[in-house]
């Protein structure tokens, strides 16, 4: 199928953004692209387009960038409150889901956030307080609270109940965190012994070769024989 370059003047999915250059199926540029005014072609006489193009993309990133910190410094000092039905024991029929999230959003606060920008850190399962985190832009990722709050009356027993395992899944994490980080520092340690004892190695002298050799060979090495008086023994001559 033949190609051809284009200039694309809007954002495409899947394909770029305003003044990338991209290179497409002809049929695809001709009957869908250039009639719907998505790009134009790639050539000399469009060059001045080119340049207003990328000016455009400049300043529209620069504001979503503005917009998107300025909502997740307002969305972070905000508490999402979720009425949910429960059980008398307080445990939920289903999960709280990151649809249901942005749907909260833009009913309480008239935030419009993407449900695929909204990351749960822990599954919402019982009621109680949550964080979610919310990647707005790529700049730009924010906490969001969350309070679950059941639609059934609940006695103060199992109140205190839940209360309790959220102070325990919370310290559990706590814990699982000072694990980690003593970790990190045990391999660091591990890995500074494991170079002193390298260095050391390379310290050692090696065995000097004849005796290596001899040893390998598992014969012994030679010793200067000594007289009686001390002196070393001179090598008789071999009898004619």
């Amino acid at each position: 199928m033949p190609k051809t370059d284009v200039i694309l003047t809007n954002n495409v999915v899947g394909l770029g953004a305003e003044s990338d250059h991209v290179k497409v199926a002809a049929g695809y540029a001709r009957n869908y692209l250039f009639p719907q005014g998505l790009a134009i072609p790639l050539t000399s006489a469009n060059k001045r387009q080119i340049e207003a193009l990328k000016k455009r993309r400049v300043d529209r990133e620069a504001k979503e960038l503005q917009t998107m910190s300025e909502l997740g410094t307002a969305l972070s000092k905000l508490t999402l409150v979720l009425t949910v039905k429960t059980g008398e024991d307080g445990k939920m029929f289903g999960s709280v889901t990151a649809g249901q999230i942005a749907d909260e959003l833009r009913h309480q606060f008239d935030a419009h956030v993407d449900k695929r920008k909204i990351h749960l850190v822990h599954p919402i399962k019982h009621i109680g307080d949550y964080e979610a985190e919310l990647h707005l832009h790529h700049d730009v990722t924010v906490t969001l609270k969350i309070k679950v709050n059941s639609s059934t009356p609940l006695s103060p027993e199992v109140q205190a109940a839940i209360a309790a395992q959220h102070a325990h899944a919370k310290a559990k994490e706590g814990k699982e965190e000072v694990k980690e980080e003593k970790g990190g520092g045990k391999d660091r340690r591990g890995k500074a012994a494991e170079g002193k004892g390298a260095k050391a190695g390379e310290g050692r002298k090696s065995p000097r070769p004849e005796k290596a050799e001899k040893a390998e060979k598992g014969e012994k090495p030679e010793r200067p024989e000594k007289s009686e008086k001390g002196g070393e023994k001179k090598a008789k001559a071999p009898k004619a």
